[in-house]
């Protein structure tokens, strides 16, 4: 299990291993946690009190130190795992759900036309759709879309990574998200 990282204004950073949180443990760069412990290290057996040493990670926790504002108004990396769980692998154009593997990503203005590769262009869909589009856009066939291309916020993007996600991390970047975000169960497709 991963340790969510924010800085200390409670934005997202990164997801660390227990290794990377336990040093930021030991070199006292911890400014605040959330939730209960859910992982406990535990060392050497001290000389002078014979006590072994212990250290309870947090599943949340917030590094001191200041992080540049600039990587917070970064918009989050294009992959197809992060586009397929966005879309909740549902074709956006049969409105089907499809295994990983039997899904692609779609460009709704290709490439070849001067489509961009970016979350607003990008969609979920299946094989079959996606061939029968071919170079053209959903507009000159008609076709219209299930649901609407966004891009991620840093939260959704954090959940969109793939992780195995605490409750309380869950919890926690789940209060963050837009009241319209696709990754929240009442808004699911």
């Amino acid at each position: 299990m991963d340790v969510l990282q924010l800085d200390v204004s409670g934005r997202p950073q990164a997801w660390l291993s227990a290794k990377e949180a336990a040093v930021l443990y030991a070199n006292e760069g911890v400014a605040w946690t959330m939730g209960e412990p859910f992982i406990v290290l535990r060392g050497g057996i001290q000389r002078l009190t014979g006590l072994q040493s212990r250290l309870e990670l947090h599943p949340i926790i917030a590094a001191r130190g200041s992080i540049p504002s600039r990587a917070w108004r970064q918009t989050p990396a294009l992959s197809n795992p992060k586009l397929f769980a966005r879309d909740r692998c549902i074709c956006a154009y049969c409105g089907d759900r499809f295994h990983f593997d039997d899904l692609t990503r779609e460009h709704m203005v290709p490439t070849s036309r001067g489509g961009e590769d970016t979350w607003k262009n990008c969609i979920t869909a299946c094989r079959a759709c996606n061939s029968r589009k071919g170079n053209r856009t959903p507009q000159e066939l008609g076709w219209s879309l299930h649901y609407l291309p966004y891009t991620p916020s840093l939260h959704e993007d954090m959940i969109l990574r793939g992780r195995r996600i605490l409750a309380d991390q869950m919890e926690f970047l789940a209060s963050q998200l837009p009241k319209t975000s696709r990754l929240l169960p009442q808004n699911w497709i």
